[in-house]
């Protein structure tokens, strides 16, 4: 039989087995001793088997209005869509937390798994560290966020889903968002791993990489969804508003784009070696620190789950542990990692470092702008606002030179690089970047808007120019050209991928910083001019919908007196929650987006008026489109069998014989 039970058991042996996959493969590697070692991935995949149990049972008790959960009481509803009542599970705070140790244990299950090819040593303690992270946030569910607790009497019905939270689009953004935050588990793992054993070198960046690549391209996939949502659902015409929460998931992107980069060179030149491992704690570290900004009622935000101080505290402990405890291990440890590779700064190196460091100094001020409101309110009991207005001003300075690092940096050779056969190879990426100055001067407005869109140009243009140099298109030999396609890396068409969806994403930016927008009061029957687009009120009518009662308006837009489309925004109201949401309408072909939304209504009968909200979006979807190919990218190199396997793989057997 299945039930809440049996998930709350399930749940506990996973901790038990956690804490025995964090405790006796480390006392194994310390004593050398092979049953031990081999222990760890057995405890691995129980582990992730015993927690998938217990979210099943989550599930089923879901999607069966199991009533006497006290989850399923407050987020479903007998008349709720089985789709919802599924993903319903994973959209408060019990169950998220939940699918995070899911997610937690697949990783150690894919370590175990997918790295037999790690010496045994190095994989025991990667395994262990796995299981104490997730042993940490299974002891929080059991403690504090049980998300099979009890309700008495059980109700006949539950209180239904937040209404906001019934769209696809959200449905399925946790899971890929935490699998990205959580993937950088498995880097974090081996970085703490490697300062145990005091030793870095090409096979190790080259086994984290994947993991790293992984993570970061389902941590893209996420922020992109939940901008997407943000944009088509919160009908506030944006797509990004700085919010704390938001904020808290780019972070770990930039330090896990900057882990991607530097990686690379302790794969290619054994250099930045304390740096990268530096990078792969910080990244999860921060990964963690969204969690507890989330989790512990400090933020205030839309997206924020919950304010519980027993959470926050038990999370904070949680952190001063993972994060400083690794930390100390980093500063007791990081001297003996020597680096080796020379080079020079002019050089594909030099260019990586560049990108490190402004990735960084980004990140540095989206963190000092995300904490600096609760540390002054909670040192000074001042109530301060840091809003788009300084994130903007203090990113955008630092976006543009990251553009031009970009491009330059995949025309560079290794260890040192020349002037002259460089700016040679970028000529056709400069013209196309003078053309692209003169259409943004014409099209755009604002000096940085106008850098950023010929930023994004050349960095498209040079990584098309990169990969046609190595496809050796310029011989105009069509076999040729072929065969060294065929033998040229799935990860360089992936990184040429990801570059370009950088660029393709920069341009939607700059294309969204010139859109039209405007609030209006009117009656059925008036006309509006917007964007050089005439919208038209044609009437408003109510409809009911299965839990709710809807107010629809139907617009017409016309441009030059023809008709382009009729759109039919609606605001809905649901009596049960007490809570009203709005349907945007949005008209699009892939180069601008017309978006409108209503509002309120003031007065009644023939004499009523509405607020409208009407938006032209130039190049919106390109936003979007940018971060899948990025995505598509990452997943892209994920494919390259040399990137899986190669010489990683023969390295860690020389190892592991020498281990052993």
């Amino acid at each position: 039989m299945i039930g809440p039970e049996e998930g709350h058991f399930a749940l506990a042996l996973a901790c038990v087995v956690a804490l025995a996959q964090f405790v006796l493969p480390l006392y194994g590697a310390s004593r050398h001793d092979r049953r031990l070692l081999a222990l760890a991935p057995l405890l691995a995949v129980s582990q992730f088997i015993a927690l998938a149990l217990s979210f099943f049972c989550l599930v089923w008790s879901a999607t069966h209005d199991d009533f006497s959960v006290q989850n399923v009481a407050d987020n479903s509803a007998i008349a709720k869509p089985l789709l919802y009542k599924i993903t319903g599970t994973w959209g408060n705070h019990e169950g998220s937390i939940l699918l995070w140790t899911l997610i937690l244990g697949l990783c150690g299950a894919a370590v175990a798994l997918f790295g037999r090819g790690l010496p045994a040593i190095l994989r025991a303690r990667v395994i262990a560290i796995l299981g104490g992270v997730s042993a940490g946030f299974q002891l929080f569910c059991l403690l504090t966020s049980d998300p099979f607790a009890r309700v008495w009497p059980a109700p006949t019905d539950g209180r239904g889903m937040n209404p906001l939270l019934q769209d696809p689009g959200l449905a399925f953004h946790p899971p890929i968002l935490y699998t990205g935050y959580v993937g950088f588990a498995v880097p974090f793992a081996f970085a703490v791993a490697a300062l145990i054993e005091g030793r870095v070198d090409a096979a190790w960046a080259r086994w984290v990489r994947p993991w790293a690549v992984a993570a970061w391209s389902f941590l893209t996939c996420g922020i992109a969804l939940g901008s997407w949502w943000s944009y088509y659902v919160l009908g506030w015409g944006g797509y990004w508003f700085w919010d704390p929460v938001e904020n808290a998931s780019l972070i770990p992107w930039l330090t896990g784009t900057a882990l991607v980069h530097s990686s690379i060179v302790v794969e290619k030149r054994e250099a930045l070696k304390i740096w990268t491992v530096l990078l792969a704690i910080a990244t999860f570290s921060f990964s963690l620190s969204g969690t507890f900004l989330v989790r512990s009622g400090i933020l205030n935000s839309v997206h924020a789950f919950a304010n519980d101080p027993a959470r926050g505290v038990f999370i904070l402990g949680l952190l001063a542990v993972v994060i400083g405890g690794s930390l100390l291990l980093f500063a007791w440890r990081a001297p003996a990692l020597v680096s080796g590779g020379l080079f020079a700064p002019f050089s594909r190196e030099g260019a990586l470092v560049l990108n490190n460091i402004l990735l960084c100094s980004i990140c540095a001020v989206v963190l000092t702008g995300t904490m600096y409101p609760p540390f002054m309110q909670l040192l000074f009991n001042r109530t301060i606002s840091v809003g788009k207005p300084f994130f903007d001003a203090a990113t955008i300075p630092l976006t543009i030179p990251l553009l031009a690092a970009m491009a330059l940096g995949t025309m560079l050779p290794w260890k040192r690089a020349h002037a002259r056969p460089v700016l040679r190879r970028l000529r056709l990426a400069a013209a196309c970047a003078v053309i692209a100055l003169g259409v943004a001067c014409w099209t755009l407005s604002g000096l940085m808007p106008i850098l950023c869109a010929v930023g994004a140009v050349w960095v498209i243009a040079a990584s098309l120019t990169d990969l046609a140099g190595r496809l050796g298109l310029s011989h105009f030999n069509a076999a040729h050209t072929l065969a060294r396609a065929r033998s040229l890396p799935r990860s360089a068409f992936g990184a040429t991928l990801a570059h370009i969806g950088a660029g393709v994403t920069v341009l939607g930016l700059c294309g969204m910083a010139q859109a039209q927008h405007a609030i209006v009061e009117v009656r059925p029957g008036h006309t509006e001019t917007l964007g050089g687009y005439q919208w038209t009120l044609l009437g408003v009518h109510e409809a009911k919908g299965p839990n709710y009662t809807s107010l629809i308006a139907d617009i017409a837009v016309r441009r030059h007196g023809r008709l382009v489309t009729v759109m039919h925004p609606s605001k809905r109201d649901f009596a049960a929650q007490s809570q009203t949401t709005t349907e945007v309408s949005i008209r699009t072909n892939l180069l601008w987006d017309l978006y409108s939304v209503i509002g309120d209504r003031h007065g009644a009968g023939s004499a009523a008026t509405y607020v409208l909200r009407l938006h032209v979006n130039p190049l919106a979807p390109w936003m979007w489109l940018g971060g899948l190919i990025m995505a598509i990218g990452g997943f892209l190199s994920l494919s390259d069998r040399r990137l899986r396997v190669g010489a990683a793989r023969r390295t860690a057997q020389v190892r592991g014989v020498a281990a052993e």
